[in-house]
């Protein structure tokens, strides 16, 4: 386990697993994931009194496609199919939360995102060339509603 001051575990970039609710099945590690990150439009107010002085304000919450990669295998591959054939034409049935959780070199969880209302939006697989001499990869991008609390109404 990596601990730094007795206290502190740190996560490791190259373990993290994703799981899909509802229906609690695991796709599985992956080599890569991207896009897991949030932004704010930003716009400012300036009134014509104070000079420079600005006023910022928080607007639209905007989040990344996620990008998951890693090589191709039958059975990891084969869950992906699965839920694309579930998730290809739906817009509300099916789609579920996708929680990408980061482990330690334990394999323990330091941190879990939780993407909400996720929609698949491309699968592909890297060409394939006889002459090569390479893994095939496995690519899975896919949308979400956010994975901060506060983005979603209550109720």
């Amino acid at each position: 386990m990596a601990v730094i001051n007795d206290q502190t575990l740190i996560g490791l970039a190259n373990r993290f697993v994703v799981h899909i609710e509802p229906g609690g099945y695991s796709l599985g590690s992956w080599q890569k994931c991207e896009g897991l990150d949030v932004t704010w439009d930003m716009p400012e107010y300036r009134s014509g009194d104070a000079g420079n002085y600005r006023v910022f304000f928080p607007a639209n919450t905007k989040y990344s496609t996620v990008k998951l990669m890693r090589a191709a295998s039958k059975d990891d591959t084969k869950l992906v199919k699965d839920w694309l054939e579930k998730n290809q034409f739906k817009y509300t049935d099916t789609r579920g939360n996708i929680s990408i959780t980061l482990m330690d070199s334990a394999a323990q969880p330091i941190h879990t995102w939780e993407c909400r209302t996720a929609q698949p939006k491309k699968w592909s697989i890297n060409s394939m060339d006889a002459g090569a001499s390479q893994v095939s990869i496995e690519t899975l991008e896919f949308e979400h509603e956010g994975f901060l609390e506060q983005d979603h109404l209550p109720g």
